[in-house]
């Protein structure tokens, strides 16, 4: 399964199996995150067969079983965190779906648990990623048109298109999609919306666009 196959395949799952993940596969995805935080200089974190982060009220709340795997987002404090967790949180979760796991992006529903990772002084957790054999697959949700979220039309080159056509394949927070592509002169800005981790979101939606059109913003 290539990348551009992960990205349609993957869809939020909330309830997991809990037979372990084999050592193969972590070590794979471990792999994965040391080159992600090697070039962010962000400081994600694996935490395996730990159920206590996913066994409190919010969690059941927000409908989530079994989870006993997650990756934890932590990097530096800065106006950039956000959007960089986001970006290199999905090129993760694609990972994590190339390798036959299934992932959710948490922001609000599970616990901190002491001990189980490290956030050094001037660090900051932002979610965690639920990671693990899902129950299921998920499903789509509803989508945004190409227009609703960019200026895509006859004037601007079919790359651009199916980068944004790749973005709304993206996670977003409540499923906002709550973002905007323009093509001018060559030249591709992306900006995000309001409403929550909209910052981060615009980090995973930037992901996909890249994967999509081929073309680095």
């Amino acid at each position: 399964m290539d990348l551009m196959e992960a990205m349609k395949a993957r869809h939020s799952v909330r309830q997991y199996d809990e037979r372990p993940i084999e050592a193969e596969i972590l070590t794979a995805l471990q792999k994965e995150i040391d080159i992600c935080n090697e070039e962010s200089g962000l400081h994600i974190q694996l935490v395996t067969d730990e159920p206590k982060a996913f066994s409190g009220r919010m969690a059941h709340y927000g409908s989530f079983s079994g989870v006993r795997n997650y990756l934890a987002l932590i990097g530096p404090k800065g106006r950039d965190l956000e959007e960089k967790c986001g970006y290199y949180g999905e090129r993760l979760v694609l990972t994590a779906q190339q390798l036959g796991l299934n992932t959710c992006w948490v922001a609000l529903t599970y616990s901190k648990v002491s001990g189980v990772f490290e956030a050094a002084p001037g660090e900051k957790l932002t979610v965690v990623i639920a990671v693990g054999y899902g129950k299921n697959q998920g499903r789509p949700r509803r989508s945004k048109s190409v227009e609703d979220v960019s200026n895509a039309g006859a004037e601007t080159p079919e790359w651009f298109r199916k980068g944004v056509e790749a973005a709304l394949l993206a996670p977003t927070a409540v499923n906002q999609q709550k973002f905007r592509f323009t093509y001018i002169d060559g030249k591709v800005t992306a900006k995000a919306g309001l409403g929550p981790c909209a910052k981060m979101d615009l980090g995973i939606v930037k992901y996909h666009f890249e994967l999509g059109s081929g073309k680095k913003i």
